[in-house]
């Protein structure tokens, strides 16, 4: 019996995570590079290949909906960065880990888009 096939919970509750991994969205696009721990890096990869995906295929609606009306990250993706991976079939996104945060030793990750 599999289970646990769904997304990480990261210990927030599901409109906590759905706004966090918006505004994560919208920043990973608007600057190309975000900072976060590994696992919330790990789904933000999820996340922004959809988003990408979508906005390669022209679906305005899904990729305004998963933004939360962040219109300039919005016109940024449909306008720049679909456009820019017309060719690539996915693997949008790359994660590199940076080590241990100093405070609480949480591991850290860069995730950022590929050239």
């Amino acid at each position: 019996m599999i289970k646990n096939l769904g997304a990480r919970k990261l210990s927030k509750t599901g409109s906590h995570r759905r706004a966090m991994f918006s505004n994560m969205i919208s920043s990973l696009l608007m600057h190309e590079k975000v900072t976060t721990t590994v696992p919330k890096a790990k789904e933000l990869k999820r996340f922004a290949e959809k988003v990408i995906t979508a906005a390669k295929k022209g679906n305005r609606t899904s990729v305004r909906s998963s933004l939360r009306g962040n219109r300039q990250a919005c016109d940024k993706v449909l306008e720049t960065i679909a456009p820019r991976y017309k060719e690539r079939n996915g693997g949008y996104t790359r994660i590199l880990k940076l080590g241990p945060r100093r405070g609480d030793a949480t591991e850290m990750a860069l995730v950022k888009l590929v050239q």
